[in-house]
């Protein structure tokens, strides 16, 4: 019988899971949070990362509206995906909006 590739799970790993009886709970928010998605406007491709309230812990200015975002509000975090200088450039001049301000932002266009 042919061998398997896959390493085999450590008895301390078996045993963890078989004390509790059940799977660690999955964090539907921290899990929605890390993804950016990518959105096409007449401006340019942009990425747009979803900041929680509880993940928001500086003060930002918005550049919709001049205001603060203070800490504990939830916001987006956008960057350009077609900067002139590349990606690592458009990462760098990241900005925080406030989430009215960012999909309001479009209307300008029409």
């Amino acid at each position: 019988m042919p061998r398997s590739n896959r390493p085999r799970r450590t008895e301390s790993a078996k045993a963890s899971w078989k004390r509790t009886g059940e799977s660690p709970e999955l964090d539907l928010e921290r899990a929605r949070s890390g993804i950016a998605r990518r959105e096409s406007a007449p401006d340019g491709d942009w990425m747009v990362r979803t900041m929680t309230a509880r993940n928001a812990e500086k003060t930002y200015i918005c550049p919709g509206c001049s205001m603060a975002i203070m800490p504990g509000i939830a916001h987006l975090v956008v960057w350009s995906e077609t900067h002139l200088f590349g990606d690592a450039a458009g990462l760098a001049e990241r900005r925080h909006w406030h989430n009215n301000c960012w999909t309001g932002r479009t209307y300008r266009y029409r």
